[in-house]
């Protein structure tokens, strides 16, 4: 994540000095790592506490205080469960701008539930592109998925409602809802997503049972102004950060969690199928110092 700034704070530590410039590299570690201003301060004083009653001065105490103010900030409990919903069929609509990896996140969920034993129906709802539908289709082949989909052009809150139809015919256990990638400053888009809500509601005789907001670790800051937006017009449930790997950093996660209290479901940390994960704070916390 942010190994180098985090060896020149070990050479620090390693004077056996705790002074104000170590906590300004602790600050310029947390803010490259996308980390807001006001939660990385809080972070910081939190620091500053422990080593003032605990007498904390070791490296190892300064990281693992530093891992556990992250971890706390993920107070998730059961809430963060996914499979949680068992009233067949079970919809999850998976939302987010371009680019970030909605399409690739629903294939190897579907992956996962196939092996589990669980029937799962892909939806094509990202008819704006004619390679996002052949994407999908190719993940129901690979995973032994059910599949809906629809010609390029068609509108997307039909194909949920068709999905959703299939699904209880076909006795599935999951339907798991793509949407095409927009942009959340354009309204136009944004509305045309709460239709599609609306008619999985219509389709399904209740709302979907999750909507799952994809995020791009690289995203920095303006994660929280996705999180807003789309959380206004679809009423986001859940948070997916994919892309958690290489030099991604994703500490912007921290400051959605603190300011809308999304639980996290699922990380991506590769390209394999098995390298989407159930989110772990603690694993979170402790991948920001390694």
């Amino acid at each position: 994540m942010f190994k180098k700034l985090m060896e020149r704070v070990d050479r620090m530590l390693g004077r056996g000095v705790i002074d104000e410039g170590l906590y300004e590299e602790l600050e310029e570690a947390l803010l490259q790592a996308d980390t807001n201003v006001q939660t990385t301060q809080e972070i910081l004083e939190e620091l500053r506490q422990a080593v003032r009653t605990e007498k904390v001065t070791t490296p190892e105490g300064i990281k693992a205080r530093l891992q556990e103010a992250i971890r706390s900030r993920f107070d998730q409990r059961a809430e963060s469960a996914l499979f949680r919903h068992m009233v067949s069929p079970t919809v999850y609509l998976f939302v987010g701008v371009n680019g970030v990896g909605k399409t690739t996140t629903i294939g190897k969920l579907a992956k996962r539930l196939t092996g589990q034993g669980r029937k799962v129906l892909l939806a094509a709802g990202d008819t704006f592109r004619a390679a996002a539908i052949e994407q999908l289709g190719l993940w129901a082949e690979r995973s032994g998925a059910e599949f809906v989909g629809a010609q390029p052009g068609s509108d997307p809150a039909s194909v949920l409602f068709d999905a959703i139809t299939a699904a209880k015919a076909r006795g599935c256990d999951y339907v798991l809802a793509d949407t095409a990638g927009r942009q959340h400053t354009k309204g136009n888009l944004m509305a045309e997503l709460q239709k599609v809500s609306r008619v999985a509601e219509k389709a399904h005789g209740r709302g979907p049972d999750e909507v799952l907001l994809v995020l791009d670790a690289n995203t920095g800051q303006n994660a929280i102004r996705q999180a807003e937006e789309f959380t206004q017009a679809a009423g986001v449930t859940g948070l997916v950060l994919t892309k958690l790997d290489g030099t991604a950093r994703g500490g912007a996660l921290i400051g959605v969690w603190e300011r809308f209290r999304i639980p996290v479901k699922l990380v991506g940390v590769g390209e394999r199928a098995e390298d989407l994960r159930d989110f772990d704070a603690e694993e979170f916390a402790a991948g920001l110092f390694d």
